[in-house]
């Protein structure tokens, strides 16, 4: 039987493992009253750890002990009495009307109130909003502002509340940060590894690889988290901005943060018309894409020149692929809007293209799949690869490189990519591994890695490799017939920029294993077009002379 199903406190079990990673390896960044926790957690005895645990891992800060019942813990109320004492959780908390609200029924507040019977209220909130205008102020204070225990609103509840300490939760989420290195990870990610749902790489989580060196870095995470989770909570943007520093971080990721949190700001003042303020934004936010859409708003707010100067500034030292693209659109409609004389287009690579009929498919048969059947022979597979087969090919070949113990890059044993990926500096940090994979390339020991890591590293957790989408006669064809330069030139574009150069690649492709040759193939149905991405991947293999072609597929007895 699987060890977690067999042991009733593995969440327990988990959550010492946090601890103890936290102890090993930041004691330095935690404070006296923190130490003092990771310290004394190991302390408890098993029933009051576990209840900790499981208040921890439920959603608020207060609990109805009633509700606070499980098989392996026993007795709540016994198991409360040290954490009480520990001054770790309060019992029968003081609440407001609105906690109030949080911890009961909808049936159960009718019954606290019986001012209620005379309200057509369905909802809490409406039942709330009928309370205050029905003037009912002994009962919930006009300010809100009145505390009593859960007994005091409610004589016939029959059940007391238990309240989770603030600090202990804010802890308990920069423990969660430190180990996992975000806050959207949490303590399901044990669970789906013991169950051997995900499987990862084993990680050198040595102190020489460690994440936070600054205990201010993790003070900042925090803060940012915050200010983001109040902008999309619906407060104003501007009192949220007011608390983002105005200035970089050292730390460059937190300043991507930083910087996302600044760009996704600007982006809402810019769909509601508040074009100065996005226009201030997105000059204080280093996000790729910020400054293509300061030149757009610059045109809606009539500012042609500016937005001009900031494009030819672009132009000379474009940040990525998808901005020179863009701004092969943006320049010839502000030169014609500003007057100034129209330039040569630059000539374009020329892309095979084929306009071609197939009879409809049936019903769940896709227009790339209707034409990879149509292409095949038995000498000449075509296969629906997608983003998989080269991605694949990548990560197996680095495998090395992608996982290579950099600081800040791996802060726990459930990591399937690099905190880093998507960093400017994700190649330079790993320059040697990466040099090490391309001189395989060169002297032909790519294939022997590249099918030794599918080996061993099988169903592993990757950011690159689709293992499902890939079998050992696939790569036995892609390695025979994809020549190493063409699979360096690929290899090259999606290190240029990761996070957009892995999708966009073509649809199938096709291979000829006699010949030793192969085509890639980019499938467009009925009224389909080409995405960005895919044509920038498309012009990059017609400019490098690697094989690949458009088929534009119509149905046959229907109009184009």
């Amino acid at each position: 039987m699987n060890r977690t199903l067999e042991n009733r406190f593995y969440y327990l079990d988990n959550f010492v493992t946090v601890v103890e990673s936290i102890r090993a390896r930041y004691r330095h960044l935690l404070n006296s009253e923190e130490q003092a926790f990771v310290d004394g957690f190991g302390a408890l005895p098993q029933s009051s750890a576990a209840l900790l645990v499981r208040m921890v891992m439920r959603k608020g800060e207060l609990f109805r002990l009633g509700k606070l019942r499980y098989d392996e813990i026993g007795c709540t109320e016994s198991a409360a009495a040290p954490l009480v004492q520990a001054g770790w959780i309060s019992q029968q908390p003081l609440v407001d009307i609105e906690q109030l609200f949080s911890v009961l029924t909808k049936v159960e507040i009718a019954a606290a109130f019986p001012l209620l019977r005379h309200s057509k209220a369905t909802r809490k909130s409406e039942q709330l909003a009928f309370l205050r205008e029905a003037g009912a102020a002994r009962d919930v204070g006009d300010d809100n502002a009145r505390m009593r225990s859960l007994a005091d609103w409610w004589p016939d509840a029959g059940d007391s509340l238990l309240q989770l300490s603030g600090p202990i939760a804010a802890l308990c989420d920069r423990l969660r940060l430190m180990f996992f290195g975000n806050l959207y990870q949490d303590w399901s990610e044990f669970v789906l590894s013991e169950l051997g749902i995900f499987k990862y790489e084993q990680l050198d989580l040595s102190p020489a690889t460690q994440a936070f060196s600054r205990r201010q870095d993790l003070d900042d995470y925090l803060h940012l988290h915050a200010c983001r989770e109040r902008f999309l909570g619906g407060e104003a943007p501007h009192a949220v901005v007011a608390d983002i520093a105005d200035y970089p971080y050292p730390n460059a990721w937190l300043e991507e943060r930083r910087s996302k949190l600044l760009f996704q700001i600007a982006r809402h003042h810019e769909r509601n018309g508040e074009l100065a303020q996005a226009l201030r934004l997105y000059a204080a936010s280093s996000r790729p894409g910020a400054r293509l859409r300061a030149i757009r708003v610059l045109e809606r707010c009539g500012q042609l020149a500016v937005a001009f100067e900031l494009a030819q500034q672009a132009e000379l030292q474009a940040e990525s692929e998808a901005e020179q693209q863009q701004l092969l659109r943006v320049m010839p409609r502000l030169r014609r809007a500003l007057g100034y004389p129209k330039l040569p287009k630059p000539s374009a690579v020329s892309v095979v293209q084929h306009e071609i009929a197939l009879p409809r498919p049936g019903p769940g048969m896709s227009v790339e799949t209707a034409l990879s059947q149509h292409l095949a022979h038995a000498d000449a597979p075509a296969l629906y690869v997608e983003n998989a087969l080269i991605n694949s090919l990548f990560g197996l070949l680095f495998w090395d490189a992608v996982f290579a113990p950099v600081p800040g890059a791996f802060f726990h044993p459930f990591q399937s990519a690099p905190a880093d990926l998507h960093s400017a500096d994700f190649r330079m940090r790993r320059a040697r591994q990466f040099e090490d994979g391309f001189a395989l390339l060169h002297d032909g020991g790519y294939r022997e890695t590249i099918l030794r890591n599918f080996r061993i590293k099988e169903n592993i957790q990757s950011p690159f490799v689709f293992w499902d989408a890939i079998d050992d006669d696939l790569l036995a064809m892609a390695l025979d017939c994809l020549p190493p330069l063409h699979l360096e030139k690929c290899f090259e574009r999606i290190l240029q920029d990761i996070k957009s150069n892995r999708s966009g690649l073509p649809d199938l492709i096709q291979f000829w294993p006699a010949e030793k040759r192969y085509q890639m193939i980019e499938v467009k149905g009925p009224g389909d077009r080409l995405q960005d991405n895919q044509i920038r991947w498309l012009d990059y293999f017609a400019s490098h002379a690697i094989p690949v072609a458009v088929y534009y597929v119509q149905w046959t007895g229907e109009n184009a």
